[in-house]
């Protein structure tokens, strides 16, 4: 049987029809055609529909299944079709489109009729009855075939996950079940995203990788990073998994129920969740635990002075078993996103007892590490956060102890980072103004400033910034040299070209705003419901809108170094007064935004883990190999000077000094340090970096031997006992993370001779 065709004159042409077909065919009238074939006027067509019926044919589908023909299911496709064209077809329109429909069916002669051909003959009879309708179908059609390619491709990927393993995010260890699991998830997620998000100029930008979507797996779901307000959680009890939890009543219970909360709460969202300020948080519970035990051993007889010595030791286990606790579970217990949840606790600036017992227990613990006794390292998990104020940790200050043993702890471990708020910037001017933290959002992200009563501006000079309990949305980065080729190639305006990236950008977190806006509170209960967010005590089934007034977006920049070189063949280092001006320009779009929009933009400096190696094949893909812009493996992150710069931690910090301000959404600096543990050295620094208003990472790379216990700083070899069977720990960006365990790595090749190439970070 050869395949017929529906004619636009209304005659349905049969290609060498069966013999009994043609048999049925009574008072038709048939003419030959000068090739041969047969025509059969539709007018006509109507006694073989008489003669011949359709119980009998059955439909091929694509999995090769057959199904009874059935023209109901017609009409089911049709009707939605128009009405995603807003067109109700009437019921004269639908019988007509059956008729011509079953017409055609029975015409073809066939038992067996394969879907496709079904579906040639609904597209035909539409195009006679209504084409708005006909093309609603056919790009239904294409979206299923782009379905089906869209989920071959997510199988081809599943399968490399499942079997190879994933390097994109190097807190996900790809060899468990349960992150394969949320990695194939995730992949889906990120072509939906696609697929149903952005426009054809969006996905094409972002193909092409003139933009960079961070995290398109998650973004339609929920938030980014954030600053849990855990103390309002706690403070008279909340409701976690239908629940009740009483607020603690001891120091202990504290400690096992903000992890769990942190745990669960962390897993609703994609991003840095920071527990900030927590020696304060942990105080009021450590005071009510040293109570209870005061009065247990005075009733023992014990002596006041006695008995309170004792009670402090008591607490200051309790402290040290809790942040062990944390340690333990942040380190080990993947989330439900199927990663370890990029946790981070800031601390330093409680002056009371218990606070400043707190403290040093917190980097007490990160300081003696975890695991065998004869072979202990520190972990990942939480980041540390100093918080220096000048006037507490300086030479003969309150808290000079606490600083000093921060700085061991940060040449022994690489954390704390150190965040400066009495130095120069937006950081400390929001400390020196009102006393208030802005605590980093785990890597490096900071909010802008929100006023209680007046928003995006302080109503009068009484209004205050708040900070605690809010969130971001998520980043989109430019890649600065894509888009200066791109215009060079063309012969347009850099600014021009840019200008259009970055009102994509916008579009986009706007669009993204609004689909946000309209998600549920029962999304992420504790901290829309619980009090997590700044205004969080929402109704379980309300929609977190009003809390979207307060949250940044994020405009991200990558490259900065490489964008001077493709501009003038120098390094930011050599020379960055175009990566100046062009970081001038961006602040200055970006606060033209803020005031048309009303939203908290801000400017990201891009922490590239997987991406420095993706914008390179981008770049080389699009505009080739350029010496010092596409050369290497990988790109500078955010507006760093090239790792390779032989320059002294003191140049760099100075050179780097020029963007600081620039990019108030979110930075670090950070230097490599080419010392042996080095106390004095790596207090220097700090202290350099504080004065400057710095956000300040230590860096190092640590080694330590699974074998014997050998710690040094960059063995490959251990020279005790000739092992290869080391833990390495580098600095992935603004945090830490193995570049070796086990035999193997959890970076990307990218960053691996990132790494091997760094010589000033």
């Amino acid at each position: 049987m050869k395949e017929t065709t529906v004619k636009n004159d209304g005659v349905v042409g049969l290609n060498c029809a069966s013999t009994n077909v043609m048999n049925s065919i009574n008072g038709a009238t048939v003419k030959k055609t000068s090739n041969g074939n047969q025509d059969v006027t539709l007018n006509n067509v109507i006694d073989i529909a008489k003669k011949l019926s359709t119980d009998n044919i059955k439909i091929v589908k694509k999995d090769g299944t057959l199904e009874d023909y059935d023209v109901t299911k017609v009409v089911t496709a049709i009707k939605k079709s128009a009405a995603r064209m807003i067109i109700e077809l009437s019921a004269e329109e639908i019988e007509k489109i059956c008729n011509i429909v079953n017409k055609s069916v029975v015409t073809l002669g066939c038992s067996n009729i394969e879907i496709v051909k079904i579906h040639s003959i609904v597209e035909s009879a539409l195009e006679d009855v209504n084409p708005k309708v006909a093309k609603s179908y056919r790009d239904y059609r294409n979206y299923k075939i782009d379905f089906v390619k869209m989920l071959d491709k997510v199988y081809q990927e599943s399968q490399k996950i499942m079997y190879v393993g994933d390097k994109e995010n190097s807190n996900s260890d790809s060899t468990l079940v349960s992150t394969k699991r949320s990695l194939v998830f995730n992949q889906l997620n990120k072509e939906l995203y696609k697929k149903f998000f952005l426009n054809v100029d969006e996905l094409q930008a972002a193909r092409d990788g003139y933009i960079y979507i961070h995290d398109m797996s998650a973004r339609r779901d929920t938030m980014n990073c954030c600053l849990f307000n855990i103390a309002n959680v706690l403070k008279g009890g909340f409701e976690m998994g239908n629940l009740w939890y009483n607020e603690p009543k001891t120091l202990r219970v504290a400690f096992d129920v903000i992890g769990d909360v942190t745990m669960a709460a962390a897993g609703q969202q994609y991003g840095g969740f920071t527990l900030p300020e927590v020696d304060k948080v942990l105080a009021p519970y450590a005071e009510k635990t040293y109570q209870n035990y005061y009065e247990k051993y005075i009733c023992l007889g014990v002596s006041f002075e006695n008995a309170r010595e004792q009670a402090m030791k008591d607490v200051q286990r309790d402290f040290e078993q809790g942040f062990q606790g944390w340690e333990y579970k942040f380190n080990s217990v993947a989330s439900c996103r199927g990663d370890y949840p990029f946790i981070a606790v800031s601390a330093g600036l409680g002056t009371g007892e218990f606070e400043r017992m707190a403290c040093l227990a917190l980097l007490n613990v990160r300081k003696k590490g975890q695991g065998k006794e004869t072979c202990k390292k520190p972990v990942l998990f939480p980041k540390i956060i100093f918080l220096y104020d000048k006037e507490l940790h300086g030479k003969g200050c309150v808290l000079e102890d606490i600083f000093k043993a921060g700085v061991e702890c940060s040449q022994k471990t690489m954390y704390p980072d150190w965040l400066s708020l009495t130095g120069e910037g937006y950081v400390a001017s929001m400390y020196k103004k009102y006393k208030k933290v802005v605590s980093p959002m785990g890597c490096r992200a900071f909010l802008s400033p929100w006023y209680e009563r007046g928003g995006l501006k302080p109503a009068d000079e009484n209004d205050v910034p708040v900070f605690e309990g809010r969130f971001n949305i998520g980043a989109i980065s430019l890649h600065l040299p894509m888009i200066y080729a791109k215009a060079k190639k063309e012969n347009k305006d850099f600014y021009q070209v840019l200008d259009y990236y970055m009102e994509m950008i916008r579009n986009l977190h706007k669009r993204t705003l609004d689909y946000l806006g309209e998600m549920r509170a029962s999304t992420n209960p504790l901290a829309y419901c619980e009090g997590g967010f700044y205004g969080g005590n929402l109704g379980y089934h309300d929609k977190i809108k009003p809390l979207l007034k307060y949250t940044t977006a994020s405009f991200g920049i990558t490259a900065l170094n490489e964008l001077q070189e493709l501009h003038n063949g120098k390094s930011i280092a050599q020379d960055g007064n175009f990566a100046l001006e062009v970081m001038e320009y961006i602040n200055k779009k970006v606060n033209e935004y803020k005031e048309q929009d009303g939203y908290l933009y801000a400017i990201y400096g891009t922490p590239a883990e997987n991406l420095c190696g993706l914008q390179i094949q981008q770049f080389r893909k699009k505009y080739g190999i350029v010496e010092n812009v596409s050369d290497r493996g990988y790109v500078s992150n955010s507006f760093h000077c090239h790792v390779s710069e032989d320059i002294t931690p003191i140049e760099k910090q100075d050179l780097e000094k020029r963007f600081w301000d620039l990019l108030n959404g979110g930075k670090i600096q950070y230097v490599k340090y080419p010392i042996s543990y080095n106390t004095e050295a790596v207090e220097t620094l700090i202290n350099r970096a504080m004065e400057m208003g710095f956000y300040e990472g230590v860096n190092l790379s640590l080694s330590y031997c699974d074998d014997c216990g050998h710690e040094e700083l960059d063995m490959d070899v251990c020279p005790k006992c000739g092992s290869k069977n080391l833990t390495k720990i580098e600095r992935m960006n603004g945090y830490l993370s193995y570049s070796r365990v086990k035999g193997d790595t959890r970076l990307n090749e990218a960053k691996m001779e990132e790494i091997k190439d760094r010589v000033s970070m």
